[in-house]
């Protein structure tokens, strides 16, 4: 198989010539490109990354680091992330941080022993001491999910608190006056967000969310299951639940079913993210559309602008939820 250096060599020039060729560079002359490419065709030589990169310095990775490897809601974020950067023929090293500080780090520091170009961020557990002195490194930093006072330009996000109020206002709109909330684990800054604005538009329909029909999940279908189970133990009445997102709501629409309910007749259910399946569980699920995958791929596309100088893309930093209503809201 041949490789750069037998190119440079048939072509007579140095490496850097032939890599500079391979990213046209527009400091090679037409006459040297010819002989490169002359060269490459005669040894049908196919370019690595590593011998693009010896003119350019740069590695043509950007590393991807996101809580779990696992669920609809990452698996949309990491899509987005790979089609856009493949789309530009750079590629991504994907690690998990598991919502641990400690996991967070080390993922953080295998991707810039891998030499990537930039980092694309959703971390949970580190600091944001930590982040403004990773964004001091060399290594350009993008942050998903999470503003960061100092890194704000870096940063992609959406209003969780605005999402929470329009689950509310919802189910304010649709009748329901006694409504219970499976939050996220809520020493995370989204979930709190979630919940103040759940409860500042109920604030506002003057209903009280009653501290007994509040119970803290974890994200995952189980602890819907569990939240719907905890909530049927009180002695408060509700016609309506919100979970903070759709994993939950699923879990708790299979608890309800376990308790002999008929949703949404007994029971509304609401989720948050709008993943895939949420319009494809019965009866199809009510939710707040997070642009998870519109957010992914700004991130990249930060990328693709600010390290690889593509001058010609538009971005943003924040995104608004919306509502999405479907059928496991009912009227009362």
């Amino acid at each position: 198989m041949a490789t750069i250096y037998d190119v440079s060599e048939l072509a007579g020039v140095s490496l850097a010539t032939v890599s500079r060729v391979m990213n046209n560079n527009a400091r090679v002359s037409d006459k040297t490109k010819q002989k490169v490419t002359a060269a490459m065709e005669a040894l049908d030589y196919r370019p690595s990354a590593i011998a693009k990169g010896l003119a350019s310095n740069k590695s043509g990775s950007v590393g991807v680091l996101i809580s779990e490897l696992h669920g609809p809601f990452y698996g949309m974020m990491m899509s987005a992330i790979e089609s856009e950067l493949r789309n530009a023929d750079v590629h991504a090293i994907i690690a998990a941080g598991h919502s641990d500080a400690a996991e967070e780090k080390e993922a953080i520091e295998f991707l810039l022993s891998r030499k990537c170009d930039a980092l694309v961020l959703w971390v949970e557990s580190v600091s944001d001491k930590y982040l403004l002195e990773l964004s001091k490194r060399s290594t350009p930093v993008f942050i998903l999910g999470r503003k960061i006072n100092g890194l704000a330009k870096n940063c992609i996000t959406l209003d969780n608190h605005m999402g929470g109020y329009l689950a509310a206002s919802h189910l304010a709109k649709m009748g329901h006056k006694k409504v219970a909330y499976i939050s996220g684990p809520l020493w995370k800054k989204e979930a709190q967000d979630r919940l103040g604005g759940f409860e500042a538009a109920l604030n506002e329909h003057k209903i009280k969310l009653n501290e007994n029909l509040i119970y803290e999940g974890d994200y995952q279908e189980a602890g819907g299951q569990a939240g719907l189970q905890y909530l049927f133990k009180q002695r408060a009445k509700f016609s309506a639940v919100f979970c903070a997102n759709d994993e939950m709501a699923a879990g708790a629409m299979s608890a309800a079913r376990d308790l002999g309910l008929s949703l949404p007749q007994d029971l509304s259910i609401m989720g948050f993210d709008n993943v895939k399946y949420a319009e494809y569980v019965y009866p199809k699920l009510s939710t707040i559309n997070y642009p998870v995958g519109q957010m992914a791929s700004m991130a990249a596309k930060w990328v693709l602008k600010t390290v690889y100088n593509n001058k010609n893309i538009e971005v943003l930093n924040h995104f608004e939820p919306t509502l999405v209503e479907r059928e496991s809201v009912a009227k009362v």
